[in-house]
């Protein structure tokens, strides 16, 4: 399983929310592109980020801090937040993105989904944001109606590289994740799952692990800022199945 250290910025800084809430962030780093290669340094495979101000924007806010980044790390890195059209879509995969994640559109366009799919292969990840097992848009501040696995469900054949599973209520809270969710979303869906939200010690990281032996990975941000879980300690418990 893999562990993607999450970098979230908001104004140009490395923070990370309580709860999806911009009022609420505690700023981690100055310098996210330091703090991308020193992940990359300690043996990450890949890298989390997200644009939180161009989640609410709808339009990326955050870029030049996302290819500072890029031009500093040579690990794959996948960036989700404020991307909602195609044009998007492939100015940041020629920036040297690996992967861009779909979340707001997933819900209000999925046509744009399936035809990124189609023309970026192996590229393009869903990201599901849920409260209550409801799916939520726009950086998190609009509920739906939409049930995550029916969301999930309704990409199986669009081709789409991951789906990246995040329980709000859980997200920065340091109270662990919604393992038993997250193991009935990675269950019910041919698509690999990223779990996201709370992981806060590597009993965490572990119980994700064994609790859906198909899930692909679980983000981690302010428990591995803090120190709360040691991240080459937890490289190593995830290799293990």
């Amino acid at each position: 399983m893999i562990l993607y250290p999450a970098i979230d910025l908001k104004d140009g800084n490395c923070v990370r929310l309580f709860k999806g809430d911009m009022d609420q962030a505690t700023v981690f780093s100055d310098d996210p592109a330091a703090q991308a290669a020193a992940f990359a340094d300690a043996g990450c495979d890949w890298i989390h980020l997200v644009d939180l101000n161009g989640a609410f924007a709808g339009e990326p806010v955050n870029a030049a801090a996302v290819e500072a980044i890029l031009a500093r790390v040579r690990v794959p890195c996948q960036l989700g937040g404020g991307i909602r059209d195609m044009a998007t879509i492939e100015r940041w995969l020629e920036k040297g993105l690996a992967r861009v994640i779909l979340g707001t559109v997933a819900v209000e366009n999925p046509a744009l989904v399936r035809e990124a799919a189609t023309h970026f292969p192996g590229k393009i990840a869903v990201g599901i944001d849920a409260r209550n097992g409801r799916v939520a848009t726009k950086g998190w501040a609009t509920e739906t109606n939409v049930m995550v696995t029916d969301l999930a469900k309704s990409f199986e054949d669009a081709g789409v590289a991951a789906i990246i599973y995040t329980d709000i209520d859980r997200d920065g809270a340091m109270g662990g994740p919604n393992v038993e969710a997250t193991a009935a979303l990675a269950k019910a869906v041919n698509i690999p799952v990223i779990a996201s939200g709370g992981v806060s010690k590597l009993s965490d990281l572990v119980a994700l692990r064994d609790a859906a032996p198909m899930l692909n990975g679980a983000i981690s941000g302010r428990a591995l800022y803090d120190g709360a879980i040691d991240l080459s300690e937890a490289l190593a418990a995830l290799k293990v199945r």
